[in-house]
């Protein structure tokens, strides 16, 4: 099975169907939080652009997601849907906007629907099927989160990877089996073991999507500043990074503070002119140069 035509928007069953099992090419997912990243991110190539809560750390220089609202992910979703990617656009539904009740899961989902995402996402085992049985029954396509799911930081006790022992390696696998069963059409999986990445992505008909999970998943997401050098933090033993962003945009702006004290910019081919007779008549000179 091959991926989507160029041509053609990437859709929920799309990417319900990419099972590597099944032949499917691996499935490329990438964040983004505005319009140029969406862009970016949907030139490239990608499959999928996930408005993450990771927002916080990578936009709003907060140092974990719990700090993210509602009110920030309909933005962000906005401006990410405004550049009308080919990529599906999914939505990370924020800390508590899932967490108190149903009614008001389904209500958020559906701000994030409304904002221009195509999917949401949501953290947590199978203490969340109730709410995602609700989402999916409301029409909104919903991918889980298993491993390292950092909103549940304080309770892990930091970012830590998660399935290193059998029992709970094993209740991954009990709850990527759980959260397909609810409806799920994807799963992402965080931090975990390569072999347990694998095992999950076996044991489940919908396809994983792996972040320091391994190989053996059937895609792979990773964040947009990272990828690209543009992020303040050391980027985490998962990160492959493709470019240095960051430091070439230093580079170019001091280049301009440079030349504005020097006296260099703007030149002549970034001035407009007006010309000889206006000149003329407020400076009493000559020809303007």
């Amino acid at each position: 099975m091959s991926s989507p035509t160029p041509d053609r928007p990437v859709t929920v069953p799309d990417i319900a169907s990419r099972k590597r099992r099944h032949d499917a090419q691996p499935i490329v997912m990438l964040t983004a939080y505005d319009e140029p990243g969406a862009r970016i991110v949907d030139a490239g190539g990608a499959d999928i652009v996930l408005v993450g809560d990771s927002l916080a750390n990578n936009v709003l220089g907060f140092e974990d997601t719990l700090q993210v609202t509602m009110d920030d992910m309909v933005h962000h979703t906005a401006a990410v849907a405004r550049a009308r990617p080919r990529c599906l656009v999914v939505a990370d539904m924020p800390w508590m906007s899932y967490h108190l009740s149903v009614t008001e899961a389904v209500a958020n989902a559906a701000a994030l629907i409304r904002a221009g995402a195509e999917a949401v996402k949501l953290e947590g085992g199978r203490r969340r099927v109730p709410v995602i049985e609700a989402i999916v029954a409301a029409e909104i396509p919903v991918m889980g989160h298993l491993g390292l799911t950092p909103q549940s930081v304080l309770s892990m006790g930091g970012y830590r990877v998660q399935g290193r022992e059998v029992d709970t390696a094993r209740e991954l696998v009990a709850a990527a089996q759980a959260l397909a069963a609810a409806g799920v059409f994807a799963i992402v999986l965080e931090g975990v073991p390569d072999v347990v990445g694998a095992a999950v992505t076996e044991a489940v008909d919908v396809p994983t999507i792996g972040i320091g999970a391994g190989s053996g998943c059937d895609g792979q997401v990773l964040v947009f500043h990272d990828v690209l050098g543009l992020g303040r933090r050391t980027p985490p033993k998962f990160v492959r990074r493709y470019a240095d962003l960051g430091a070439a945009a230093v580079e170019a702006v001091s280049a301009y503070a440079a030349d504005v004290r020097g006296g260099r910019f703007p030149g002549d081919a970034e001035s407009y002119h007006g010309s000889d007779e206006l000149h003329q008549a407020l400076t009493g000179d000559g020809r303007h140069p």
